[in-house]
């Protein structure tokens, strides 16, 4: 099968170097030149424009930043007679849905595809692809997405890889304020937070989250979850716990974690957090 990676950065070239070393010809497009540069000595198939893309696959994995870029990228591929889109970008379900019919119309596959794991699962190849749509079009392009995937699993019909998707980036910032203010509780008390993070890793309340805690790159917070709010608010739901992070994650950087684990004080919500003495009540 002959694949197209829109959206050369990171995530996609990574991708796109695990299709290429399974013996898929694979092609390249992105928007900045540095990239196509790059996309070039990894071995894929620079292509200086979208439409000189689209004549150049049969199936498109779309790696792109947010909606808006999904949207577009799908109006250029038009001419792809016969392909299958993928968007591996992670998106609003309803944007996934109001796709499919222009989509089909011009006789043309669509399966959402978003991936977890991050940046580091790219790199290894584990990712772990949650896709939506029909399972026939999903089968079709599965042996790609195996290619940079500890599994590929079909979710449901077209945009339940997105809701999918959504769950997971909810339950993983609820974590990172969980575990930021789990373990700001033992580096007032004079433990040291990273060895408590460590022995929370042995206990029943660790997550996945906690794990990988010191790589989280706090890059997509408000995103994903301006993504799961929205998906709350047209369904009726109420989620306070939800709301609450909403608020609460958007606060926290990569530099917050980094001086909680491994700095003499952190600071959280403004305030800045040192170990109790013993005449504060402190552990001695």
């Amino acid at each position: 099968m002959r694949v197209a990676v829109i959206g050369s950065g990171e995530m996609g070239l990574a991708m796109g170097g695990h299709m290429l070393r399974k013996g898929f010809d694979v092609s390249a497009f992105d928007v900045e030149a540095e990239r196509l540069r790059q996309a070039g000595e990894l071995g894929l198939q620079p292509k200086e424009s979208l439409a000189d893309a689209a004549r150049s696959a049969e199936m498109f994995l779309l790696v792109v930043a947010n909606d808006q870029q999904v949207i577009d990228v799908c109006d250029g591929l038009s001419e792809a007679v016969g392909a299958t889109i993928v968007v591996a970008a992670t998106i609003s379900p309803e944007t996934m849905l109001g796709l499919k019919p222009r989509i089909e119309e011009r006789g043309q596959r669509l399966v959402d595809a978003p991936v977890v794991y991050g940046a580091s699962g790219a790199r290894d190849g584990t990712l772990l692809s949650l896709c939506g749509g029909d399972p026939s079009d999903v089968d079709r392009v599965r042996p790609v997405l195996s290619s940079y995937s500890r599994d590929v699993v079909h979710v449901g019909p077209l945009g339940a890889g997105q809701v999918a998707k959504s769950c997971n980036n909810l339950l993983h910032w609820i974590h990172c304020v969980a575990n930021f203010e789990a373990l700001l509780i033992a580096k007032r008390y004079g433990i040291d937070a990273q060895r408590m993070r460590e022995i929370l890793l042995a206990c029943p309340g660790t997550n996945g989250t906690l794990a990988r805690w010191d790589t989280t790159r706090f890059t997509w917070q408000e995103k994903d979850m301006d993504v799961t709010m929205d998906l709350a608010q047209k369904a009726g739901l109420m989620l306070p716990l939800s709301a609450q992070v909403d608020q609460l994650v958007k606060t926290l950087k990569a530099s917050d974690v980094k001086a909680l684990l491994y700095g003499p004080e952190a600071t959280y919500l403004g305030r800045t957090v040192r170990p109790l003495s013993a005449g504060e009540g402190g552990l001695g």
